[in-house]
């Protein structure tokens, strides 16, 4: 797989991330904050009382994050590219360490899966960023 298919493919699950959170957070924020992430599992109403406002925010800050890193995926324009890993990692390193942190309040499968998936939002950023540096061709100068 090549480097710039790979950065693709890598920027791509960040954003789905994004939009499924951000959609169901901004439109459903009842629902998110019972049955998030789902599959009768629930991780954010373990963590305090129910709060419309904050979790339609977070929703419209995960649709803003995925429009970011979505026109840095199809764009491969490193500056984009820049942005997005630095807005994703400002979001996720936080939101990782808190979790970690925080981790029993869930069982242990739930924490287990959820770190998981929120160590998945600061190394594939992490690592796109890498792999821009290392091996994505600046392009020319317009």
């Amino acid at each position: 797989m090549t480097h710039v298919r790979w950065i693709r493919i890598a920027l791509g699950y960040v954003a789905v991330v994004s939009l499924q959170v951000g959609l169901w957070a901004l439109f459903a924020p009842r629902s998110f904050y019972d049955d998030f992430p789902g599959l009768g599992m629930a991780w954010v109403n373990v963590d305090g009382p129910y709060n419309e406002h904050l979790v339609r925010d977070v929703g419209g800050l995960n649709l803003a994050l995925a429009i970011v890193v979505i026109a840095a995926a199809v764009t491969l324009s490193r500056p984009l590219i820049f942005t997005a890993v630095g807005a994703s990692l400002a979001i996720g390193v936080p939101h990782f360490l808190y979790h970690l942190v925080k981790a029993d309040l869930l069982d242990a499968s739930d924490a287990t899966i959820s770190l998981i998936g929120l160590g998945l939002a600061v190394v594939l950023p992490a690592a796109v960023a890498w792999v821009t540096i290392t091996r994505l061709e600046p392009s020319p100068a317009h």
